[in-house]
Formats: C-alpha cells, structure tokens, sequence
C-alpha cells in the first residue's frame, strides 16, 4: 500500500492553471478588485463567484490549484454534519442548528448545479447513515431528533446500513451526495479563468489591512487589492485572533478495493472519536469498486501514531469482508472549530477589508462553497442570512468549555521547551528517521536522508514558538500547537499557520563526537 502525500495517488495529478509567476508589483491599473490568497476549493468558489458579478479577481496560491488539503478530502457533501445536531443546538442555539443545516444544504444544490454544467464532475446524490460505534442506539436516537429539528430529513432504521450487518442500527439522511474531487476543481478553475480570473503561482507571507489592503509576497512583491480573501485553509497574517477558537487535526484515509455491489453507494460514519468515515468510488470497466474508509484523527503533532494505516485496514476488514486489497493511504489536515462551524467573514482581527475562510470541521467541500457565496455577498455589499453564524468574531459562550480545553492543551504543549530531547545521539538516528534533539539551551530537528546527510533545523516552530515533533508517518515537523507542519529535510512550510520556514541549525554545531 502506498502512503504518503495524496500527489501520488491515481488521476490525481496537479491541476493546470498557475503555470506563471508574478515577477514585480503589479502595475496600478492592473491591481485587482479582489485577491484571493489559496486555490483551492474555498479560494476558487469565491474568485469564480466573484468574476461573475464583475469583480476583477487575481489568485494567487504557492504551488497552483489543489496542492494544499483540497485534494485530500474523500469529498462527503452533507448536509448532516458529523458535530452532531444536539451539540450545534446548544453552542448555537434551535434557530443556529436549523441554519447550519439549510446552508449547507444550499452548498451542496450549488455545487449540484455547477457541476451538471461542468461535464457532471462524478457528482451524485446519495443518502448518508450514522450508526453506533458501539450498537448503543441512544445517541443516535437523541441525534434522530435533534436533526429533524434542524429541518432534516431522517428516518431511524433499526436493521441498519443496508448490506452492511456490522452497521445497526442507523439513521438514513435523505439528499447527501459525493463528487469526484479533482474533476470538480478542475471544473472550478476553467470556470473562474473563462470568467476573467487571472492565476499565479505565488506566496503570500504577510497581508495588511487598509482602505486599500496589500499583501507582501515571498520574493518581495507588494499586491494591492480594495479586498483581500484569506483562503489557505488557516490564516497565516496574525498569531492569535482565529488559532484560539480552532484546533489542527491530522485524519487518515486508505483506500480498499471492492466488488462491485459489496457495499452501498452511500456516505457512511459512526459515532465513535474518533469517528470513522466511508464512501464508494463507483467501479470503472467492470472492475472492482474503491472503497474510501477515514479515521483515527489526532491532534497535529500530538499522539502520533504509526499505526493508524494498520487500524484503519482491519476496521474495513471487519466490516466488509469482500474487500480485495489495499492500495493507498494518505492523511490531511482538519481544523476543528471549537463550536462546530467554519468561521468565514471579515477578519476577526480587525484587518480593514481583509476576509478569511477557515474552520472545515471536517466538511471542507460544503464549508468551501459557502465562503465562496457569503464571502461575495459580503464584499459586494449584500445581505446574507448566514454572515452571523459563520462571523469570526462570534463569541463562543456557549461553547466556552471546548474553547479552555483546546487552550490548555496548547499551553502545555510549551513544557517540551525544558525536556530532553526524542534520542541522546545521532548515531541513534537511522536513514529516513528524524527526532529532536537537545544541543545546550536549543532544541533542534534533526533528520537523517537516504543517503546518510544530515538536514538540521530549529525546533522552534516559526508561528508561535512552540517545540515541532517528528511525524514517521508523514516525514514533517508537526507543531503541536496551531498545527503548523514543515517538510522533514528541508524546513519547508507545509500547513499553516505558520508563513516561513524552520531556521537552518548548522549540523556543525552539533557535538562531533555525536556525529
């Protein structure tokens, strides 16, 4: 089974578009109406969204459509959010739940309806089950009631998921569906430059608010906008106003072969934390159907484990015995809201003009699209029904426990500042291994390549200052604060927030003695 980044998985190879680089300022009667800051499904929503309602749009993202999360994603639309309806009523109130539930809803009819103009783009409809990770019936029961309050259209069935006698009993949710991810962004971008988008390959690392807003680029670029879209998936431009309120999660996907009719064309979950998530790739020249099962999530950074391919495998094993072999695993990075809800508007920090999306919760696809439209509304001046809802600088008093949990995870997260380090020497380190290791007052990443070189750098993570940690199963420096994750050799930013690389640490300065 391969495992790894989801570049090298089948048919999803990089997208076209921003194959060219801006290469100075941009002159003034060229500067956009609106830049949007990431390509991927939030950032093209919005830039398409936006050229058609005359709005001159430039994206610009650091390596071109679908190279961050997007192309992560197992891409479940629901309208059945997997927070659970008796939680979002309580951190948002009955009216809150009814709207969270309506509007992504309304998420998945667009996307419905771009996609029937766009070749179809795999899009289907399918129902969508929750069942017990345990066969206890009382949460789903109290779920049951709390979506149709919501407004949902569910059915409790006490023979569970069909074909599936593992999975009982279930709710069955009415008008989910599921699309095929990279046909869908590749759809998204021909759209959005047919429409006047212009693209380019560029990275932004600082952005200023004003009555006319600019974001300063990598290789010294200044990009003026009247606005600016944040659409990285987390906000890199301020270090504290949104990281507070969410949290980074890393969750793993493997991919299983599977006769065709083995299991139901349908998006399925349990209830469990974490929680598993499956759906069906449909068969392809009579051969057999893809079965995408997702699970075993932990805190980026925090309780790694090498397993959880492992784990993942034989849960899918034991629920579907049909299953002909494994072929691919790959992992992503969810950012978990602390009241269940994406956070898109205006800047929370106070940033005139500047606007960000981020806060999945896991529905990356629908909350994408509806920043995409709210996004819109708000910039050209339009009402939206949802702005308050999903506003940034919402308070979370009802959601206040999650919020000091989250944060005095993260404050003791600093503590590894004064321990030792993961290994004594560097002879410890084996090729492709990486650890950190304590030299004096520092802390330094230390990875050793196939060839035996060692690639050094500060542990310091460059967001906030917390202590990175080696991931064996990703080859990176995960930050277990915000989430911030690093290329193993390198340094290289991977996930934000962070916006600039590990520091180099001279291998040199490590004891000889120790190499």
């Amino acid at each position: 089974m391969t495992t790894g980044n989801a570049r090298t998985l089948p048919v999803w190879d990089r997208l076209p578009g921003f194959e060219h680089r801006l290469s100075g300022d941009m002159p003034a009667g060229e500067a956009p109406d609106v830049l949007v800051i990431g390509a991927g499904i939030a950032g093209m929503t919005t830039a398409l969204r936006l050229a058609q309602e005359g709005r001159e749009v430039v994206v610009i993202d650091r390596e071109g459509p679908g190279a961050g999360e997007t192309l992560r994603t197992t891409a479940h639309l629901a309208s059945a959010l997997d927070d659970r309806f008796y939680h979002l009523a309580r951190w948002h109130g009955a009216d809150g739940a009814r709207q969270a539930a309506a509007s992504h809803a309304a998420a998945i009819d667009w996307i419905e309806r771009f996609a029937a103009g766009s070749g179809g783009c795999g899009f289907r409809r399918v129902p969508g089950y929750l069942f017990p990770h345990d066969g206890d019936e009382r949460r789903i029961r109290r779920e049951l009631d709390a979506a149709r309050d919501a407004g949902l259209e569910v059915e409790f069935l006490d023979d569970g998921v069909p074909g599936v006698p593992a999975m009982r009993p279930a709710l069955r949710f009415a008008a989910q569906a599921r699309i095929d991810i990279d046909a869908y962004l590749r759809a998204l971008v021909a759209a959005a430059q047919d429409a006047g988008v212009r693209c380019f390959r560029a990275e932004a690392l600082k952005v200023e608010g004003g009555e006319r807003p600019v974001a300063h680029l990598a290789d010294g670029v200044a990009l003026h906008a009247a606005a600016i879209v944040i659409a990285s998936n987390v906000p890199f431009h301020e270090a504290v106003a949104i990281h507070t309120k969410q949290a980074a999660y890393r969750s793993y996907v493997v991919a299983a072969g599977l006769p065709a009719g083995a299991a139901p064309d349908a998006l399925l979950w349990d209830d469990g934390d974490p929680y598993h998530y499956v759906r069906l790739v449909e068969a392809r020249d009579g051969g057999d159907a893809l079965l995408l099962v997702g699970g075993a999530d932990h805190k980026t950074g925090q309780d790694e484990d090498p397993t959880a391919y492992v784990r993942l495998q034989e849960w899918t094993r034991r629920m579907f015995p049909a299953v002909t072999g494994f072929s691919h695993g790959w992992s992503g990075q969810i950012i978990e809201p602390n009241d269940g809800l994406a956070f898109i508007g205006r800047d929370p920090g106070g940033e005139a003009n500047v606007y960000i999306a981020t806060g999945d919760s896991g529905n990356g696809i629908t909350h994408g699209t509806l920043a995409g439209l709210l996004l819109t509304d708000l910039i050209v001046g339009r009402d939206n029904p949802w702005a308050q809802l999903y506003d940034p600088k919402r308070k979370m008093f009802r959601g206040a426990g999650e919020w000091l949990r989250e944060n005095a995870n993260v404050a003791a997260q600093y503590a590894d500042w004064v321990g030792a380090g993961d290994i004594h020497a560097l002879d410890e380190l084996g090729l492709g291994e990486g650890a950190v290791i304590r030299h004096g007052m520092h802390r330094v990443a230390v990875y050793r390549d196939g060839d035996g070189r060692l690639c050094s750098h500060s542990a310091r993570c460059t967001h906030l200052g917390c202590a990175v940690r080696w991931s064996a199963a990703e080859k990176s420096w995960n930050c277990p604060c915000h989430g911030s994750r690093f290329d193993g050799q390198t340094g290289a930013v991977l996930n934000g927030p962070a916006s600039r690389p590990l520091e180099p640490f001279d291998p040199a300065r490590l004891d000889p003695d120790r190499q």
